[in-house]
């Protein structure tokens, strides 16, 4: 299961907007882990979902470690376990291959998709989209749906057709972004595209990939992270 990382009085579209002719820098910076794969403090074991935060403290799935990390700005070496670390399991202090997290600035919570498990955990209180809405997306039943506090069943916003490669399917639907307007952008993993689910649509658009695997500009490779700006790039 993965979620939208969208939260109830955070409003990315006032903060982020890349130009169309950005022009990105030719060497990254590693600000987690790279020292092998590992449990110690400042390595992690194939890292999933992570989330940053306005003085840029970065909170990690860390799947293999069964934990979530939390990495200060500037500090490399000391990473700090902020759920989960307890062994591989299903108690309320155990984790399973969590995929994603988010923060809950009003509350300094958290809410992780425990994968393993099958279930969405929270640490404290759950975290919301701008109408208090929770997106999952449903790796097994090849779905998304949203939940509004409370709610048991959901609303059914993208698949839910069975697996496959039709506009109206997903396989294997990855992380999420949602904008504004409610429309569901997801990562088709096992499809190798990026769709745009509409507001109430019954089938998506192919917005990236769809033409097989591959190495191509005009191809994906089982994409999982997404985000889009204002521009809808």
């Amino acid at each position: 299961m993965y979620s939208s990382k969208t939260i109830q009085n955070y409003d990315p579209w006032q903060r982020f907007n890349i130009p169309a002719n950005a022009k990105w820098a030719q060497n990254g910076v590693t600000i987690a882990g790279g020292n092998g794969a590992g449990d110690a403090t400042n390595q992690l074991s194939y890292p999933q979902g992570l989330f940053v935060d306005d003085d840029q403290t970065v909170v990690i799935a860390d799947y293999w470690n069964h934990r979530i990390t939390q990495w200060k700005n500037g500090d490399t070496m000391n990473g700090q376990v902020v759920a989960g670390g307890k062994g591989q399991g299903n108690g309320l202090h155990q984790l399973d291959r969590p995929t994603d997290v988010l923060i809950d600035k009003e509350t300094d919570s958290l809410i992780i998709c425990d994968w393993g498990n099958r279930r969405v955990v929270r640490w404290s209180v759950v975290v919301v989209q701008h109408k208090r809405y929770l997106y999952v997306s449903d790796w097994k039943k090849h779905e998304v749906r949203r939940y509004q506090l409370g709610e048991k069943n959901g609303t059914l916003v993208a698949g839910g057709n069975g697996q496959g490669d039709e506009l109206n399917q997903l396989k294997g639907p990855g992380n999420l972004f949602v904008d504004r307007q409610q429309n569901v952008y997801v990562s088709d993993n096992n499809n190798h595209r990026v769709m745009k689910w509409n507001k109430g649509a019954k089938e998506g658009i192919v917005v990236a990939g769809g033409q097989g695997r591959g190495n191509a500009l005009t191809q994906l490779s089982h994409p999982n992270g997404i985000f889009v700006d204002t521009l809808g790039t």
